[in-house]
């Protein structure tokens, strides 16, 4: 293990050429409530920073309820990667989990050249063609449960015992951790910044 900065991540991937046209695609992926939206965001913020052009889009805001955690995909295909690899501009209309369904306001992200997706499977076979970096975010499935419950309530437990259930499955068949370029500690003891830094697991 050792810290690194999301800075020289940031520079690692933009090192990478595009995979989808012209744009650099990251995927953040990792368990629900395993740190990624946190880990993405603050890589987000980074290159922003430093005068990129970047976009970061939660699968949750494409997921179609609660159901399997890649049901996102046609929505992602549609919407954001067939728009970007034909050199358009991608928008998305994001689910409302109140009201249970895709809200009716489209949010441009336009044509970034640094798309980060969050979210889990995103890092999957499927995606991989199209991606310049993957990065896993490895944290203890009971603390990633323990969070999503917390978060959501336990009224919600079951909806968590059938996601998690999917992880289960889908990780192990997946390899992700075999793929990624990089694995995370999402809940890491060492000191360190974590605005501005993270435990780095392994690198492939």
């Amino acid at each position: 293990m050792r810290i690194m900065s999301f800075k020289e991540l940031g520079g690692l991937i933009m090192d990478r050429p595009p995979r989808l046209g012209d744009v650099r695609v990251v995927a953040v992926d990792g368990r629900a409530g395993s740190g990624k939206s946190t880990f993405a965001g603050r890589l987000a913020r980074e290159r922003a920073q430093v005068g990129a052009d970047v976009a970061l889009v939660h699968t949750d805001d494409l997921l179609d309820g609660w159901g399997h955690p890649s049901n996102f995909t046609p929505y992602l295909r549609q919407w954001i990667l067939g728009p970007l690899t034909a050199g358009g501009r991608a928008k998305y209309r994001a689910y409302d989990w109140i009201a249970k369904r895709f809200g009716t306001d489209w949010r441009d992200i336009g044509h970034p050249e640094l798309l980060i997706l969050e979210g889990v499977t995103t890092a999957a076979e499927q995606w991989r063609p199209t991606l310049s970096y993957s990065v896993l975010v490895d944290t203890d499935p009971g603390e990633a449960k323990r969070r999503g419950l917390e978060r959501d309530g336990e009224a919600m437990r079951p909806e968590w015992d059938k996601w998690t259930a999917h992880e289960d499955a889908h990780f192990p068949a997946d390899r992700t951790d075999s793929h990624v370029d990089i694995i995370v500690d999402g809940n890491p003891g060492e000191p360190h910044d974590p605005e501005t830094e993270f435990v780095l697991v392994k690198a492939h």
